[in-house]
């Protein structure tokens, strides 16, 4: 049986330890060992969790370990690639209330969140997170390290690059793209491609920056 490991102790983390005891594969292919964190005083004060195991910095993954990233923002991907250097693998952690179409696919390492929806035929690459409550819709395409918040939806067809956040209540409509490095901001409905490195927000939404 596999040893969880879940990186960063903030709230994020604390909520990770919480999903990861709800997924599948929960007791049966995997239990929670503990957090690595580079403060390893994130978890005073709070009780009933499991240990901190060291810091992320020097932490070297065993063979029975695998790990979750619960840290956001800019550092995520950074983070992840050093555990994954020292031989680390993460773990698929799908909760069991989430609810997957025909022939979906999800790759290694992304976490789906509580009563997530993914449609008929979508593909959903590596590394991604994607939280509670939201929409998937059928032959959408994901890439690779995103952040979709919740209650966001992506109707049928949707196209996600890399490295994108998609924030709380977001909508994009059919067949519409999302280019690597880009933002959505919370609440907009996205009706034309989001261009790589740029922000766009509103209803509809329109270029920030």
């Amino acid at each position: 049986m596999k040893q969880l490991i879940i990186i960063g102790a903030g709230g994020m983390g604390r909520t990770f330890y919480d999903m990861a005891r709800e997924s599948i594969g929960y007791g049966e292919s995997y239990t929670i060992k503990g957090f690595i964190d580079d403060n390893l005083a994130a978890l005073d004060g709070f009780e009933n969790y499991p240990p901190m195991l060291g810091k992320i910095c020097d932490y070297q993954p065993s063979a029975d370990e695998v790990f979750v990233c619960s840290i956001g923002g800019a550092a995520r991907r950074k983070c992840m690639e050093e555990i994954i250097a020292r031989g680390g693998v993460f773990l698929t952690m799908i909760h069991k209330t989430a609810r997957l179409g025909t022939n979906v696919e999800v790759g290694e390492g992304t976490i789906v969140g509580a009563f997530t929806t993914i449609g008929a035929d979508a593909k959903v690459g590596k590394y991604n997170l994607i939280q509670s409550y939201s929409v998937i819709g059928h032959d959408s395409r994901i890439g690779d390290f995103n952040r979709i918040d919740t209650h966001v939806t992506l109707v049928g067809g949707t196209v996600v690059e890399d490295e994108t956040d998609i924030h709380t209540s977001a909508m994009i409509s059919h067949h519409v793209t999302v280019e690597s490095n880009s933002r959505v901001a919370a609440c907009s409905f996205v009706i034309r491609r989001v261009q790589s490195g740029t922000t766009v927000m509103g209803n509809p939404a329109k270029r920030l920056v």
